[in-house]
């Protein structure tokens, strides 16, 4: 994991600073940034669930949304023994924009319950989402807050959020989450969505700078769902992925790596610890240093630091993490020339699919993956397209030019509803 040797700024830090450049930017007064600081409604929960041996244990959660001036609250549920507010607030906030950035009628949120479900049976994991979506039922809905998964968390655990809600106001809802099995309302392509949609904007990306895509170095922190589809659909279009790295360290091949027998081995071991393919083992800290063309962050927040910055070896960034590049960090980046393509933009494949999942389900009317895959793409270089053009216009950088475009629609909306008044 990457470090700092000075006190790092908190997620919600790094958020708010990002509000602030854009705003400043756009030289909106400060009522508006004062608005579009603070969430909009924060709930703290303590879950007491009863483990397998007997004993009851008290688990605390979160559940913050951060506005909801164009549509309700979405945003993913984590499981996490670092899971805090601040960290929740953070997110919910890169939520608000990365649904504007993407123009889904959407505000944004976060959720997240401070365990460790390595330790917990799933028997105990199902208690415990069942207790915690029975604590937060007032608060969400396909209305109000529509929870996903996100870390450690998946389509059992929204079957479960879903079940429970259900009962509790006694009728099936299956809009109330997105991220479902298929067979209880979820979409097809939901769990490769991120990875797809980042995938799209690199192979983008390179076709507007005229880079060849088989050509293309591509090293990858993450080998969770976000990491693992991303180096999939990669090496299928003829990438040569060349790094890869997972909490227990990673594999470089500068010739490329055989992306399916890393899946193969992580589908068999649950980690790339282990694999014997052709590769030399390589951790976290060196994986990031690595010489490539781009670097996807897809682990965690705050790996991009300004102690590392300068030492990273890649011509590009493309964030599929939230948050994994700290402001001091992205000032250095910019200064030596790197492009950054910010996670609200990179990463929103995601969300947008659950969109989909939600349109659906209010609809009860489904789709094949065809046009699941048609229109993600579809919208996501839509997206990138308003990004590149501005960026290249204002001659700013990629995360500057996202975050106008997505401040600028919610403080139209604020603007427009009269929020305050």
């Amino acid at each position: 994991m990457a470090c700092e040797s000075q006190k790092t700024s908190s997620p919600y830090e790094n958020a708010v600073a990002q509000l602030k450049q854009a705003c400043d930017y756009l030289g909106f007064s400060d009522d508006v940034f004062k608005y579009l600081s603070k969430p909009m409604r924060i709930v703290e929960v303590n879950c007491p669930v009863l483990m397998d041996n007997g004993s009851i244990e008290m688990f605390e959660g979160f559940r913050v949304l951060h506005n909801n001036v164009r549509g309700p609250g979405k945003g993913g549920i984590r499981y996490s023994p670092n899971v805090d507010m601040d960290e929740v607030m953070a997110l919910a906030m890169w939520m608000t924009w990365k649904c504007a950035v993407v123009d889904l009628p959407y505000g944004g949120s976060k959720g997240g319950i401070k365990c460790d479900p390595s330790k917990m049976s799933a028997k105990e994991i199902e208690r415990l989402t069942r207790r915690f979506t029975s604590s937060i039922i007032n608060v969400i809905g396909p209305d109000i807050d529509i929870p996903a998964p996100d870390m450690n968390t998946d389509a059992q655990t929204m079957a479960y959020m879903f079940d429970t809600y259900s009962m509790g106001i006694g009728k099936t809802t299956p809009g109330v989450v997105t991220g479902k099995p298929v067979e209880i309302g979820g979409s097809l392509g939901r769990t490769q969505a991120t990875g797809r949609g980042i995938s799209y904007i690199l192979r983008e990306f390179a076709r507007r700078e005229q880079l060849n895509l088989p050509e293309q170095k591509v090293v990858i922190q993450g080998f969770g769902n976000v990491g693992s589809w991303t180096a999939k659909t990669l090496f299928d279009w003829g990438a040569k992925v060349i790094g890869v790295s997972d909490v227990t360290g990673g594999y470089y091949n500068p010739d490329g790596l055989d992306i399916d027998g890393l899946l193969d081995h992580v589908k068999a071991r649950s980690t790339l610890d282990g694999w014997t393919g052709a590769g030399d083992p390589v951790d976290n800290e060196h994986l990031l240093q690595l010489d490539c063309d781009f670097l996807l962050p897809c682990a965690m927040e705050n790996q991009i630091t300004r102690d590392n910055a300068s030492l990273l070896q890649c011509k590009r960034v493309i964030e599929g993490a939230n948050g994994p590049t700290t402001p001091e960090a992205d000032a250095i980046l910019e200064e030596r020339g790197i492009d950054v393509i910010p996670d609200i933009l990179a990463n929103a494949g995601g969300v947008t699919c659950s969109y989909f999942e939600w349109v659906q389900d209010l609809q009860s009317q489904f789709w094949d993956l065809e046009q699941v895959n048609k229109e993600l793409e579809r919208i996501m270089l839509a997206a990138f397209d308003a990004v590149y053009t501005m960026k290249h216009e204002k001659n700013i950088s990629y995360r500057l030019a996202t975050y106008l475009i997505a401040v600028n629609r919610i403080a139209k909306a604020v603007e427009y509803r009269g929020v305050g008044s």
